[in-house]
């Protein structure tokens, strides 16, 4: 909860230090957030435009088809690699929190901080653990998280802000960021007309994060899913391509598929060092 983590956030006005108090989030200058029955904080600045934020329901999508274990080898690999003792890590882009959970299930003694710009989203992440706390916020702005706070940032299909997660990391601390190659559902994006993945992602990724980080491991996840018609409808309202595809023209373009349909999942696992 966010009593595990409030030592490491910060005023998004102010930048100082902020403590709970009766059910809120108190800075020394008197600005003030409540803290959401859910046990989240919405610590958007007041002009902040969450636009882009997922809707409830891409957030009900996204925790059921995680939660049936369709992407189980991404999360297992993920959890792996980036377990870490009495320490923070700190999800940028948590979603549900599905990945920090599991990584927090490897992690005696290490509390999760979860941050996204949808607060359907910090509902869920915000119980996905006992030593998880959540946070609205805008991963494009300065975040609201301390100078040096964080042993570990995650970044799972979400905005990068090198800037930012460099500030908020320890030094020597590690980024684990997780994209879609190219192959990535390649069979359902074809047969249903998703949006596709910049082949040159990576190399995109590589040169955003210059300056701030140095590349030292990459890692090629493949492996394939059989999925229903109902579990590739879902994975399609979980994600952007639910705003491409009207959801009559889906089930027409399902329709034409067998069912169950094999679909190959593909994951770039990479990791950053902290540079200085």
């Amino acid at each position: 909860m966010l009593a595990d983590v409030v030592e490491h956030l910060s005023c998004p006005v102010c930048a100082g230090r902020l403590k709970l108090d009766a059910g809120a989030l108190l800075c020394t200058a008197g600005h003030r957030f409540d803290v959401a029955r859910q046990g989240y904080a919405n610590l958007l600045s007041g002009n902040a435009r969450p636009g882009t934020a997922d809707t409830p329901e891409m957030v009900r999508a996204r925790d059921a088809f995680l939660s049936a274990g369709h992407f189980g080898v991404l999360t297992e690999r993920l959890a792996e690699r980036a377990a870490r003792t009495d320490a923070l890590v700190l999800d940028a882009g948590a979603g549900t929190g599905h990945y920090l959970k599991a990584i927090l299930d490897r992690s005696p003694g290490t509390a999760g901080l979860a941050l996204d710009i949808s607060k359907h989203a910090a509902r869920r992440a915000a119980r996905a653990h006992p030593r998880a706390g959540a946070v609205v916020a805008d991963l494009w702005r300065p975040l609201p998280v301390r100078d040096a706070a964080a042993d570990t940032v995650v970044n799972v299909f979400a905005p990068r802000n090198a800037p930012e997660f460099h500030r908020v990391l320890k030094p020597g601390g590690i980024l684990y960021t997780v994209t879609p190659s190219e192959r990535h559902l390649g069979t359902l994006v074809r047969a249903l007309g998703l949006l596709s993945v910049d082949e040159r992602k990576a190399e995109r990724m590589d040169t955003a994060l210059a300056g701030h980080f140095t590349a030292e491991t990459r890692e090629d996840l493949e492996t394939e899913a059989l999925l229903s018609h109902d579990d590739a409808a879902t994975l399609v309202a979980m994600g952007p391509s639910a705003h491409h595809v009207a959801p009559e023209e889906l089930r027409r373009r399902l329709a034409d598929l067998p069912d169950p349909f094999p679909v190959p999942l593909s994951f770039v696992l990479s990791a950053y060092r902290r540079l200085g």
